[in-house]
């Protein structure tokens, strides 16, 4: 028993729960988590898997990241898009590709997808939901390519296309609209960036750039900002101003030294 009171498993520890309860009893504002709100994307082509994501992270109402990465790698064929709490994102696809590089090595053999989906769902399920991390998995292996949805609390689909996140129904209608199966890669590629920015576009959670992930039995090419549709123009005129020139609307001045008094309230100590 002291020893299980010592070391912790491995995976996640979520003992800091009741001190969390407490403090926010108390008064203490706890910090909000940074969430990916989120259009992810996947879909099937002739030669492989593209898979899509947006690039802003949240804070509540307040947009945190502007740039955010939300596609993880897992092996060389295969990469996992994140919806939901940047972190359990991050760190739930970083374990799962430290322990799908354990598995090739011990096996000798290049790991498949449904490996990794396995490996995802089992995790998941063991917490229950907790885990804020909504995701989908795609790659190519000796099967072919293979591409899947995997939900927080466990449970998976595997579909030609698929979306994932607040930005999901618009991204499903330009899929619904425009998906064929055998698609060449320009083609699957303009699809995916055209789902992304229907998500940008009519999702507040979701904004900034188009990231995209080309999969194929050869390669997997990376395309970080491939389309950056709110780039900030340039302003019409130019406020700058020479040091000196803005004029004083109003001053101020608050003294910080305070001055005090010492008043006897006795008679001085005898020190004779």
């Amino acid at each position: 028993m002291a020893a299980a009171s010592v070391y912790q498993g491995a995976g996640f520890d979520f003992t800091n729960t009741v001190r969390n309860t407490f403090l926010e009893q108390r008064g203490l504002p706890l910090p909000k988590a940074t969430s990916t709100g989120t259009t992810i994307v996947g879909c099937l082509f002739k030669d492989g898997i593209v898979l899509g994501a947006d690039t802003r992270a949240t804070e509540g109402p307040i947009v945190a990241d502007k740039n955010c990465e939300k596609i993880h790698f897992i092996s060389e064929s295969i990469r996992c898009c994140g919806a939901g709490t940047a972190a359990d994102t991050e760190f739930t696809t970083a374990l799962i590709a430290s322990n799908m590089e354990m598995h090739a090595l011990s096996t000798g053999r290049k790991p498949r997808v449904v490996t990794a989906m396995t490996m995802l769902k089992q995790m998941l399920f063991r917490y229950q939901g907790q885990i804020g991390a909504a995701l989908v998995l795609g790659g190519v292996d000796a099967t072919g390519p293979q591409l899947f949805t995997i939900h927080p609390h466990g449970s998976t689909d595997k579909l030609p296309y698929v979306t994932m996140g607040s930005g999901s129904l618009a991204a499903m209608a330009v899929f619904e609209a425009g998906w064929k199966p055998n698609m060449e890669r320009q083609e699957a590629l303009d699809l995916v960036t055209a789902a992304i920015s229907a998500g940008i576009f009519n999702d507040l959670g979701s904004g900034s750039n188009v990231d995209a992930c080309i999969i194929t039995a050869d390669k997997t090419e990376m395309l970080r900002n491939h389309v950056r549709p709110n780039e900030r123009v340039e302003k019409e005129r130019k406020y700058t101003f020479r040091r000196g020139t803005t004029a004083f609307k109003s001053e101020s001045v608050k003294h910080l030294i305070v001055e005090e008094t010492i008043t006897p309230t006795g008679e001085a100590m005898d020190i004779s």
